[in-house]
């Protein structure tokens, strides 16, 4: 007798699919964890926690959010609780205020002013933008690095940053002015000024 075939296929297990979609995510996590934390151990770890949690957690993924932006919620909580421990276990070493000061003439103005941005809006959209700005955030010294992610990426607001990096609002502002003085100037040489 000859055997018949389903017209349906059969579905993959719910939890395997969950899991092969969390895992692919993980490329996009770590480089993520990379950049905040700059201690690869420090942000396989959060990854890992993140990929943990998400799968414990599979139940209040009920998919009305994309699967990359609720992993990312969970990974920046697992950042903060990262750059908690890396503070209590590290000493900060002081920002170097002279650092950026050669930027800018005596009375302010830039020595070198920054090229004229054609269209920044369709800059953002490609993919080499992106790693263009990577590479400018990997240059930046670790705190103001720091600061920098906690208030543009995590959505922390100054005294949340201030609490976590033991600085005061003032010393805050100057990092964060640094930080976008120092990708403008990155920027201008290695996508914009191209």
């Amino acid at each position: 007798m000859a055997s018949f075939k389903p017209l349906v296929k059969s579905k993959i297990a719910p939890m395997d699919d969950f899991r092969s979609r969390v895992e692919r995510e993980r490329g996009y996590l770590l480089r993520y964890a990379s950049l905040q934390l700059r201690d690869p151990h420090a942000a396989e770890d959060a990854v890992q926690e993140t990929l943990l949690a998400a799968l414990a957690g599979e139940a209040t993924f009920q998919g009305r959010a994309n699967l990359r932006t609720w992993l990312t919620g969970i990974l920046k909580h697992k950042i903060i609780d990262a750059i908690r421990r890396l503070i209590r276990e590290s000493a900060m070493v002081p920002a170097d205020p002279g650092e950026f000061d050669a930027l800018f003439t005596g009375n302010g103005h830039w020595v070198d002013p920054p090229g004229a941005w054609t269209d920044p809006d369709a800059a953002l959209e490609q993919k080499r933008f992106f790693a263009a700005l990577e590479a400018c955030l990997g240059r930046l010294p670790q705190k103001i690095a720091q600061a920098f992610m906690m208030r543009e990426h995590l959505g922390l607001e100054t005294g949340e940053i201030c609490k976590e990096l033991a600085i005061t609002p003032t010393h805050c502002w100057v990092l964060l002015y640094r930080a976008r003085m120092a990708l403008r100037e990155c920027l201008n040489k290695e996508w914009f000024g191209k």
